[in-house]
């Protein structure tokens, strides 16, 4: 895995750093623990309502990249298509990242 945010997203697995899933995506932007929201491009359009719809409640960063579930997933080591980071440098780095070119958009 040579992609710099996908390697970035799973050191942040690692350290503990991230939330999978909708519902816990969810329940941490409305905590406020959340710090970006990481989602794939092949995501149901009902899924990414809910969860635009969670962040406009609260502040965070949402990331609608051009990677897949199964992308994502195999960069955190679980099957998911939402990943939220908790810690607020791996989110600034992930943000960076994504505004870049190092993501294609």
């Amino acid at each position: 895995m040579a992609d710099k945010f996908l390697s970035l997203l799973g050191m942040a697995r690692k350290a503990n750093r991230v939330v999978l899933g909708l519902d816990k995506a969810v329940s941490a932007i409305r905590a406020e623990t959340a710090q970006a929201a990481v989602y794939a491009c092949d995501l149901s359009d009902k899924t990414k309502k809910e969860l635009r719809f969670a962040a406009t409640e609260h502040p965070v960063r949402l990331l609608d990249t051009t990677y897949t579930i199964a992308q994502l997933s195999a960069a955190v080591g679980c099957k998911t298509g939402v990943i939220t980071v908790t810690d607020t440098g791996f989110a600034d780095r992930l943000v960076s990242l994504y505004n870049s070119d190092a993501v294609s958009i």
